[in-house]
């Protein structure tokens, strides 16, 4: 690949306080580039980017783009951002953050690159504690937040690299993996893809761009038909339930509601037993796809064991907010059907009175697309809330609304904005309850706001 960074000085990030952009910001920063950013909200991780020495604008505006040689940008930038119109403009190259980020990877001999629908944060967070554990002095590019590495990025000085990588807009066919885990493949960005078909060729692609060892799903038919499709010469290894997999679980013992131990079992014979800290069975097979690859990339098991113990989960994993007045606020990043059923099926399974899920759907496509099915998951807990759909880069030419969803929800209740969520819950609400703020948007403000209205504090 062309390195595009050959002569460059001065790079500026457009949205520099994206989860995505921060560990790319470390990892130049490190090299040596001068940076600027911009971004329009206060966060902690502009605090972060600040605290490198980095100038951050908050605002998006033509002139920040003085002086760049190279200008990135999100995916998440509209085109009639004011900043990007001026970025291109100036003649100055201007390229999207999947760019920039394909080839940092490639900068590394050992990128280990973890796709798939559901469950990648978790586990590229897994693999980081592991690698960690280890005595890898290791990069990674985190989907989320993990508070081991505080923030969602690590600049190390080994050549392995972990990497969360994604498909939406074929986004992770820009990578370089070495080794490639494929998590699962199921319904979802149809709004791009079209067809389940079209999903699992990018998958495929995926695959033949890896040039060592492809770790996969031996128990999900649509992962196995892509990486069974792929012309590659990487070793394939894979990662299931039972023993017709190389790597699988046995002896699953569910101690307390955040504490799992399993033996784990490759090709056959016990290599040891290991546990999570982290609920969820669906988080069994998650760490199992971790040590899979860890154990693959020459971490000993001992690692593996000690760098799960420390896991207790990223940001928005089913996070622990606070515990008020009996009531304990969890937030969780759910957002595609599959996912809002684990969530809940995890969450019904544990020690309290009801379950209530507060859920701001996101992009019209998907709920308009999934209706049905987001319904029919949301279900499974005691209570539905709803917000208003965030469009996020969307128009809402679907002509669908939160209240759609709600009508196939028995009981379920909606409201135009976060307050009367807030308020809704906080008068229904009792002790014993376990209240889940889930989606990928910005839904966590609603736990904020009842955790505030009941006079409590965040954890």
């Amino acid at each position: 690949m062309e390195n595009f960074l050959t002569g460059k000085k001065h790079i500026h990030f457009i949205g520099i306080g994206g989860s995505g952009m921060y560990p790319l910001a470390q990892i130049l920063h490190k090299q040596g580039y001068y940076l600027t950013g911009s971004d329009n909200n206060e966060t902690e991780t502009l605090k972060a980017v600040r605290n490198m020495g980095i100038p951050v604008y908050l605002g998006q505006r033509a002139e920040n783009i003085e002086g760049a040689d190279l200008i990135v940008h999100t995916a998440a930038i509209m085109a009639d951002n004011p900043e990007l119109i001026a970025a291109k403009a100036s003649g100055v190259p201007v390229i999207e953050r999947s760019v920039l980020l394909g080839l940092i990877t490639s900068m590394y001999d050992n990128a280990v690159c973890v796709c798939g629908t559901h469950g990648k944060t978790t586990t590229t967070s897994m693999l980081t504690h592991i690698f960690l554990a280890d005595g890898n002095d290791l990069s990674a590019v985190i989907g989320g937040k993990l508070k081991a590495i505080g923030g969602s990025g690590l600049c190390g000085t080994s050549d392995t690299m972990v990497c969360e990588a994604c498909e939406f807009v074929d986004t992770f066919l820009k990578l370089y993996p070495d080794t490639a885990v494929v998590l699962n493949i199921d319904c979802d960005h149809l709004d791009y893809f079209k067809t389940m078909e079209n999903m699992k060729r990018s998958f495929t692609k995926f695959c033949e761009m890896t040039t060592k060892t492809i770790v996969y799903n031996g128990g999900d038919a649509n992962t196995v038909e892509a990486v069974s499709a792929a012309q590659t010469k990487a070793r394939l290894v894979t990662f299931g339930w039972d023993g017709g997999n190389d790597y699988y679980p046995a002896n699953i013992n569910k101690k307390s509601d955040f504490d799992t131990e399993f033996d784990l079992y490759k090709n056959g014979a016990k290599v040891g037993t290991a546990a999570i800290k982290v609920p969820g069975r669906h988080n069994v097979l998650n760490a199992v796809a971790a040590i899979a690859a860890a154990l693959e990339n020459g971490c000993r098991f001992e690692s593996a064991v000690k760098g799960l113990a420390e896991f207790h989960g990223a940001v928005r994993r089913f996070e622990k907010l606070s515990e008020v007045n009996g009531i304990t606020f969890v937030d969780d990043y759910a957002h595609h059907p599959t996912e809002v059923r684990s969530l809940l099926e995890t969450a019904k399974n544990m020690d309290f009175k009801r379950v209530w899920a507060v859920h701001q759907p996101f992009t019209y496509s998907r709920t308009a697309t999934l209706i049905n099915e987001f319904a029919d998951a949301l279900s499974i807990a005691d209570k539905v809330v709803l917000t208003e759909i965030m469009g996020s880069r969307e128009k809402n030419t679907f002509n669908i609304y939160s209240s759609d969803l709600a009508a196939k929800i028995d009981g379920a209740v909606w409201f135009p904005t976060f307050e009367e969520a807030a308020d809704y819950v906080v008068k229904n609400a009792e002790s014993g309850d376990l209240v889940i703020t889930l989606g990928c948007g910005d839904v966590y403000k609603v736990g904020y706001l009842m955790i505030d209205k009941l006079g409590g504090k965040l954890l």
